[in-house]
């Protein structure tokens, strides 16, 4: 997060900055305070009193989510703060967020216009952008239809029940091979470096038709800026909210810029070598479906809309962005649970062993006859909510929720972290444990409770690529437990504390990995 101490250098400058910004502050919120009518019949947002100038910007800390949760205990699962001058919906609770983004869904279904959101796609992002209108809803429906035509995509393969399936699968018996290299040649690996790039492989197989070596330095390079990233995109970052800490200076920020740059151009370029072999009766991809119909400027039947060629442009890069930071933070996450209790990861073992033996590999038609494999993933969405806030919404209109008035164009956070660990929903919520979303008689997952977890958000803004993701993480994770042991190297610190920012990783460590049963090495 953006630091809160103002540096030293053209320090008069800065606080007669300060002191413009604070009478203008007061102004502006005695002026509202005077000024916003609540309607009728319902009530004024509470929340905590804001300073002038910084509003609960102080009280937000380093972790937001932490803070956001202890404040609704004061003041309920609906209520403000302010950043700057800025007022800030919190939302709260599974049935306030179930309210609001289900049942109220087109209220709530906006992006505010923040700043570090402007600087990403220029601006023009299917993820980020404000835009909520019928050029969204279009662009939005059009990834979704390549997303659902690519996934059942038939594969070469008969034991894979398609394409995208077959990709993972390669990956993960590549990713189980490398391990076991790294293991003869350095005795122990950083998880997360490999981990990244075979889960970048997968979105480059669906989006550019491409697989990169893991020694690649330009995807090496630029999938591990996916931490500074998402400290800039955070929901809370400074610079979106007072408008003087954009001309601070701030090496976060000014890494942000340089990444988002290095991402367009990376995508940018394969996109440009697309167009040119480009050929309408071989679609190869993801990025053939969108360039064909940008070509063909077909007219979307309901928004009477036709698609420039940046915005196709714009949507492989939210693809293509999206596509491996969440689902290699849930296997980051997924193997430090697994060495953190070794019982519950001969659990996981034991069920494979049952389920499919040790003469094949996992596929998507196991999913449901490993309940246990599906309860771990559900709690380790749960325990860890690295995803702690959705992407920040706003109100696209005047509106109420439980009895509290909003105006438009208000900027909502919400707190999925709360909803995870809220004692009213979970018995003993921070303890990992697997074993509550198993039914009653262990043989099927309670999806009662697997439907309370927080993780890809709820109703319009929900991510599109959740299935995909979800598919992800089960046939990486099933792959390598039932062929690899994950250990901690002896005297290595296992550090499972989580740094905030828009996915919360754990501190990287190395780790070490048995071969189970005989298996094949890395090409």
């Amino acid at each position: 997060m953006t630091n809160f101490v103002l540096p030293l250098a053209g320090a008069i400058s800065v606080s007669q900055l300060l002191i413009g910004a604070a009478i203008l502050s007061l102004f502006f919120l005695v002026f509202r305070s005077f000024h916003q009518k609540i309607p009728k019949g319902l009530k004024k947002l509470p929340g905590p009193r804001p300073y002038p100038v910084i509003g609960n910007a102080l009280e937000l800390g380093n972790n937001p989510h932490l803070s956001l949760t202890e404040m609704s205990q004061t003041y309920g699962d609906v209520m403000q703060i302010q950043i700057g001058m800025r007022p800030v919906l919190v939302l709260s609770g599974l049935d306030t967020l179930k309210q609001a983004l289900l049942k109220q869904g087109d209220d709530f279904s906006g992006r505010p216009d923040l700043y570090t959101f402007r600087l990403i796609g220029d601006g023009q992002s299917l993820t980020f952008s404000h835009d909520s209108g019928d050029v969204w809803k279009a662009r939005r429906r059009l990834a979704q239809n390549a997303l659902k035509t690519f996934a059942v995509s038939p594969c070469t393969s008969t034991s894979c029940s398609c394409l995208v399936e077959e990709h993972i699968c390669k990956e993960a018996t590549y990713l189980v091979s490398k391990f076991l290299d790294l293991m003869e040649t350095k005795g122990s690996f950083d998880p997360y470096r490999y981990v990244v790039v075979s889960v970048a492989n997968v979105i480059c197989a669906m989006c550019f038709g491409t697989r990169y070596n893991h020694e690649d330095q330009e995807l090496v390079s630029l999938v591990n800026l996916t931490d500074e990233f998402g400290k800039a995109a955070a929901s809370g970052n400074l610079a979106d909210f007072i408008p003087l800490f954009q001309y601070l200076p701030s090496s976060t920020m000014e890494t942000f810029k340089k990444i988002n740059v290095k991402f367009t151009t990376f995508v940018q370029k394969l996109v440009k070598e697309h167009y040119m072999s480009f050929d309408k009766g071989n679609i190869r991809d993801i990025t053939d479906s969108l360039i064909e119909h940008c070509q063909e400027k077909k007219v979307d039947e309901n928004a009477n809309i036709q698609m420039s060629d940046q915005k196709i442009v714009n949507i492989v890069n939210d693809l293509f962005g999206a596509g491996f930071d969440t689902v290699t933070t849930a296997l980051s996450w997924s193997l430090m649970y697994l060495v953190a209790h070794p019982e519950i990861q001969r659990k996981l073992q034991e069920e494979l062993d049952h389920v499919i033996g040790r003469e094949r590999k996992p596929r998507l038609s196991d999913r449901a006859m490993l309940p246990y494999a599906e309860a771990f993933m559900l709690e380790m969405y749960r325990h860890s909510s690295f995803l702690p806030f959705t992407i920040p919404h706003c109100t696209t209109k005047d509106t109420a929720l439980n009895g509290y008035y909003i105006p438009k164009n208000t900027c909502v956070f919400v707190n999925q972290w709360q909803v995870n660990h809220d004692q009213k929903i979970w018995k003993d919520p921070f303890t990992f444990n697997p074993e509550r979303f198993l039914s009653t008689e262990g043989t099927g997952v309670n999806k009662t409770e697997a439907e309370k977890v927080q993780t890809f958000g709820m109703g319009k803004r929900r991510c599109i690529g959740e299935a995909i993701g979800r598919m992800e993480v089960f046939l990486f994770l099933t792959t390598m437990v039932q062929q690899l042991e994950f250990i901690k190297p002896e005297g290595e610190k296992l550090d499972m504390s989580a740094e905030y920012g828009l996915t919360m990783k754990h501190k990287r460590c190395m780790l070490q990995a048995r071969p189970r049963f005989p298996t094949e090495s890395a090409e």
